[in-house]
């Protein structure tokens, strides 16, 4: 019987069949990339960058398949033992297994390519902020409890791995993993106060409460908001508006060069926070507005720079509408996605990318920062 195209898409069960493929790269979730013989494209878990492998195929569509490493015929000159016991069954790494210097290569072919296959660009970055250290960065743990077992969820799954240490998190976050928890997800952040309900971080001299959205690496926070500081260049008669500011830490660090800034975000409980880190740091001239970003009125005509940092799914329709009426001299985008940033460029008509860079926010992750400039065309 002939399969119908949709038959043909659904995912197929587990074969024991194998087969041999070589891996030519990294998919946006870490997955080594290969070609099976009839050309689908095959993505598997633990793979590197010139490794010979020997797969089995657990799903299966028309044009792509997703496997798991059989056997390793041929190990990659990039591939290294990971450090981590639990790696590859906790789904909190991705690139456990490989050398650094390749984590980061495999990050900066993915913002290019995102660039220049999906934003039409010819910018491209060779540059990947780091902190050098990708061990205890993380200040925010997430993990989960059945009342038994403690730790962090399987990749692609709801069960529980067992984790008593973490190599990502802070020491206090991993102390307190082993303290006794409640069933269901519990969310530990540390800041320079220790494990607190009210944490707080310093960047720069200033101080800010960090109880909403705050970067969970904060040496690489301060690498990415020194980088849009310089791309941003205000001076005092200049104006900023920030658009999904969150607690308000990227508006005061780069704000506090202009001689007004305002903060739109959608949850008033963050506002409150942004609004109480700028009374802490003195910076009466920058206001926050609990507002939809994309519904957003304001008395502000034309400010002279707007910075963008969006949820990973990138800017809606109607944000940037307010974008492009808002007509800033320089826009200012940060995102955790390449492929979205890279696609709402392209619809940012009338802006070019003067600038872009990559920070390494998530060391060990497939995840990549950007911070990109945009300048109106013209000037």
């Amino acid at each position: 019987m002939e399969l119908t195209t949709e038959q043909e898409a659904t995912e197929q069960t587990k074969t024991e069949q194998t087969y041999t493929t070589t891996v030519t790269g990294y998919g946006s979730e870490g997955e080594g990339v290969a070609r099976l013989d009839d050309g689908r494209v095959v993505f598997v878990r633990g793979a590197a960058r010139g490794d010979i492998l020997e797969i089995k195929l657990i799903r299966e569509r028309s044009r792509s398949a997703r496997a798991e490493i059989s056997r390793i015929l041929t190990h990659s000159p990039y591939r290294i033992e990971p450090g981590c016991p639990v790696f590859p069954e906790c789904g909190g790494c991705d690139f456990q297994h490989l050398t650094y210097e390749e984590e980061l290569d495999a990050k900066l072919r993915r913002v290019n390519d995102a660039l220049e296959r999906i934003g039409g660009q010819s910018a491209r970055t060779e540059e990947i902020l780091r902190t050098g250290r990708t061990e205890g960065y993380r200040n925010k743990a997430v993990f989960h409890s059945d009342g038994q077992t403690r730790g962090f969820y399987c990749s692609g799954s709801h069960r529980i791995v067992p984790v008593t240490r973490c190599l990502l998190l802070k020491d206090d976050l991993n102390a307190a993993i082993k303290n006794p928890a409640p069933v269901g997800e519990i969310t530990l952040r540390s800041g320079r106060n220790g494990v607190s309900n009210t944490p707080e971080e310093e960047l720069d001299g200033l101080v800010f409460e960090i109880t909403g959205f705050f970067q969970i690496n904060t040496d690489a926070a301060l690498l990415l908001f020194n980088r849009a500081r310089q791309y941003a260049a205000l001076s005092k008669n200049e104006t900023l508006v920030d658009l999904y500011c969150g607690v308000g830490s990227m508006t005061l660090f780069v704000g506090r060069d202009a001689g007004k800034a305002i903060g739109v975000e959608l949850d008033p409980a963050a506002v409150e926070t942004a609004r109480k880190n700028a009374r802490r740091n003195g910076l009466s001239h920058i206001e926050f507005i609990a507002a939809d970003a994309a519904l957003w009125e304001t008395e502000t005509s034309n400010p002279d720079c707007v910075i963008i940092d969006p949820p990973r799914k990138g800017l809606s329709q109607g944000a940037l509408r307010k974008v492009l009426e808002l007509s800033p001299k320089r826009i200012i985008y940060v995102s955790c996605d390449p492929a979205t940033l890279a696609r709402d460029i392209r619809m940012l008509e009338g802006y070019a990318v003067r600038e872009v860079c990559a920070v390494d926010m998530f060391p060990r992750t497939a995840q990549v920062e950007c911070c990109c400039l945009l300048v109106k065309s013209g000037r």
